[in-house]
């Protein structure tokens, strides 16, 4: 017979516990400052990690360590380039890595302000991807730039950088190029639009990526000892080749340690998991995943990290 008369207790006040009166929100008032808002937020789990990539991205500024911001191409269609462009004005992001279709968004708004089609409805009778500005502009950027010695996406910044588009100040790709900061662009054939038009030279496109893949290698480098990687949305080219630039520098000699990661994305995907946060800083650093929507959690963040440098 069970007697509960008999249950051994103890005091709460020789309890170690996970949550305490230091670790709560501030209350929302009004005509608070962004930073007031910012430090308001509780000292608990998601909130303290992006304290941390906040503190991590403003140590790194300040030490002139390497932050390098890799983006999937629904960065650019959530409106975000603006957040992007700044913290390149401000010095913070130190290198860019997108995959073929952020080049694609990219000029599309740097060429007519708008991007984005209805895929379904161009699928429909083969219109999908067969916008001709696109395609010729981006193509024949590559074969130029490409041919000359450049990397794919240094070949088409510097395309952008000296034509006359409209909405050029607004594309990631142009502000990097006139502050300086690397684009690496990494392509898999077929996966986009402008891989179906005649204009494509597939040699080329293949041979800049490739320039650009030993790019992100120079670029991984400066990571050691207080440098930062964020993932924005890219579920898999460019969390692949991140690991294998990292592999490839450390194989040569390079000491590519104690940096921090963090991976910024609407769901829980393997490849971000092992290939950004965990298997990277296994032996040091730390690695965060944070779950949210580009179109708020970029800009939470680059406003933080404004405010802190």
């Amino acid at each position: 017979m069970i007697n509960t008369n008999k249950v051994k207790t103890y005091s709460i006040k020789k309890r170690q516990s996970k949550v305490e009166l230091s670790y709560f929100a501030k209350a929302p008032g009004r005509k608070r400052s962004f930073l007031a808002f910012f430090d308001s937020l509780p000292n608990i789990l998601k909130a303290n990690q992006i304290r941390a990539i906040v503190n991590a991205m403003a140590g790194a500024r300040k030490k002139k360590k390497a932050v390098i911001f890799m983006a999937g191409a629904h960065v650019i269609k959530c409106g975000l380039n603006p957040v992007v462009i700044e913290l390149i004005k401000k010095k913070v992001i130190t290198c860019i890595a997108l995959n073929g279709a952020g080049v694609i968004h990219d000029f599309e708004i740097a060429f007519g302000g708008k991007t984005s089609e209805d895929v379904g409805e161009g699928l429909k009778d083969g219109k999908f991807g067969m916008a001709r500005e696109t395609a010729e502009f981006i193509n024949n950027a590559i074969k130029e730039g490409v041919s000359s010695g450049s990397g794919l996406g240094y070949a088409v910044a510097e395309k952008i950088a000296e034509s006359n588009l409209r909405y050029k100040n607004l594309s990631i790709l142009y502000n990097a190029y006139k502050n300086k900061i690397p684009v690496c662009v990494y392509i898999a054939i077929g996966t986009d639009i402008i891989h179906q038009h005649p204009s494509f030279d597939a040699a080329l496109a293949g041979e800049g990526s490739y320039r650009d893949f030993h790019l992100l290698v120079e670029n991984i480098c400066p990571l050691n000892n207080g440098g930062v990687v964020l993932n924005f949305g890219s579920a898999v080219i460019l969390p692949e080749v991140f690991l294998k630039a990292l592999n490839l520098a450390r194989n040569l000699g390079y000491k590519v340690k104690d940096f921090t990661t963090a991976n910024f994305d609407m769901i829980n995907q393997y490849r971000p998991m092992q290939n950004i946060v965990s298997r990277p800083t296994q032996d040091s650093g730390k690695g965060y995943y944070i779950i949210g929507h580009h179109e708020i959690m970029l800009p939470l963040l680059a406003q933080a990290v404004i405010e802190k440098i």
